[in-house]
């Protein structure tokens, strides 16, 4: 195989196996916290995912924990 081939396939893996394994816990945990699941588009570009990260971690959440009883 040459590299042309072995990189269109990194790059597949990469894309249906790798990103979704990241990025479907992000959406779960943005809907939980009351935030829009789109946000983890965000979560791919560099940077930017450590600022959505300290936003959500950081703000008020527009849910509120289940107490027992």
């Amino acid at each position: 195989m040459d590299t042309t081939t072995i990189r269109i396939v990194a790059a597949l893996v990469a894309l249906f196996v790798f990103l979704p394994l990241v990025l479907v816990p992000y959406w779960r945990i943005f809907t939980k916290a009351g935030f829009s699941g789109w946000l983890v588009l965000l979560m791919i570009v560099p940077f930017v995912n450590l600022i959505v990260l300290y936003y959500v971690a950081f703000s008020n959440w527009k849910v509120t924990p289940n107490r027992p009883g």
